[in-house]
């Protein structure tokens, strides 16, 4: 009995022993296994860049190196898109500065808000518009017959933080600002009872809370002149220039017959925006 136990013993080390090499052979195996995968993975990722048609090797969704090839594509087409939009940009940037440097604003500086304005005529029935245009105007003491029925939402037109309230252009900002108008006129002799010749004057203003009067900041005019057998004549008054403008200011347009303008939008619009 004595001479059994370091037997047992010895044969409790060797078992302990030969269980280690089992596990650290399994080990090397699965690490040499796993080596053999991830090389195997890197050529054939690297096989897919080299290959001779990448794009017949995307078109087929279960091949190996589509995903590979795919996040290629993606990513060239990302880096190419931002290097377009940068040259665009600049583009656009430089050609903006040529015309108007003003609008481009200095690096470092506060970009200016979007505030701008372009109305259009708008067709209404003959006795709504006499009454838009009447000279209700005349005792606020400008001169002509204001237009009033503008139209700020629908086709060419749009408001961009400006307000039109009963045909005028309410200014949100102080600021210099471009204000344009442009009047088309429909003459007709009748207009006159007799033939001959009559300027067709039209005019910007301004009206302030500090001072009781409107502002006249433009005006232009033609001189409508036909042959007496003529139906109609047509006549076009373009103005615009640069004006400084406070918070609350109200732009509108007068004419001198207000009958006679032809109220399409391609025709006959008013608009301002602020440039600095």
């Amino acid at each position: 009995m004595t001479g059994s136990g370091p037997k047992l013993g010895v044969l409790l080390l060797l078992a302990v022993l030969l269980q280690t090499v089992v596990v650290t052979i399994t080990v090397l195996h699965f690490t040499t296994a796993l080596n053999s995968m991830k090389e195997t993975f890197a050529r054939s990722s690297v096989s897919c860049l080299t290959g001779g048609d990448l794009q017949s090797i995307t078109a087929v969704r279960g091949d190996p190196c589509w995903q590979v090839t795919q996040q290629l594509h993606l990513l060239i087409e990302k880096s190419l898109s931002q290097r377009y939009q940068k040259q665009i940009s600049s583009v656009v940037r430089d050609e903006v500065s040529r015309v108007l440097p003003s609008l481009v604003m200095v690096d470092g500086a506060s970009p200016h808000p979007k505030v701008a304005a372009h109305v259009t005529g708008s067709f209404l029935p003959k006795p709504e518009r006499e009454a838009g245009g009447a000279p209700g105007s005349a005792g606020r003491r400008v001169q002509g017959q204001k237009i009033s029925w503008w139209e700020g939402q629908k086709g060419l037109a749009f408001l961009q933080d400006v307000q039109l309230l009963d045909g005028e252009l309410v200014v949100p900002l102080p600021g210099l600002y471009y204000v344009y108008a442009q009047t088309y006129f429909r003459h007709t002799p009748s207009l006159e009872g007799e033939g001959g010749g009559r300027p067709l004057l039209q005019y910007v203003y301004k009206k302030v809370t500090s001072y009781p009067v409107p502002i006249l900041l433009m005006k232009t005019s033609r001189t409508s002149c036909w042959s007496r057998g003529s139906e109609f004549s047509l006549y076009s008054a373009h103005q615009g220039g640069l004006f400084p403008l406070g918070a609350g200011d109200r732009l509108f347009v007068t004419v001198t017959n207000a009958s006679a303008v032809d109220m399409d939008e391609k025709s006959s619009f008013f608009g301002a925006f602020l440039v600095s």
